[in-house]
């Protein structure tokens, strides 16, 4: 369920069977930004989940984008998991600084790329 400043969620609908056919969501974590004259936040948007079905992973990202723009989020994130890389050129994601690592407790397995990893955040 959308929560505004919190998350945001949007389902695709097939208009003739009202079946949902693909869903997509991103949240919220501003950022303070200290000592600058003119901005003191910034708004940050991260993709959440998205799962594609009529509509391919790189449409249902343009949607996310435009829509977090329109709402006035200054920078959308989104991990390089699963199948993210094959959007990021095309759609002008710049590739972060760092890594990030995630430790998973009681979890013994193999070295694995990003696009081998899946992530559910609960």
């Amino acid at each position: 369920m959308p929560r505004q400043n919190v998350i945001y969620s949007y389902v695709v609908q097939d208009p003739n069977t009202r079946e949902i056919t693909d869903f997509c969501s991103f949240y919220c974590l501003p950022s303070s930004i200290l000592r600058h004259p003119k901005h003191n936040k910034l708004n940050a948007a991260y993709a959440y989940y998205v799962v594609p079905g009529r509509y391919s992973l790189h449409e249902l990202f343009t949607d996310m984008l435009s829509l977090a723009h329109s709402l006035g989020f200054d920078v959308f994130n989104t991990l390089d998991i699963m199948e993210n890389m094959q959007i990021f050129k095309d759609l002008k994601f710049g590739i972060g600084d760092g890594n990030l690592q995630y430790y998973f407790y009681n979890w013994k397995c193999k070295p694995m790329r990003p696009n081998e990893v899946g992530i559910v955040l609960v």
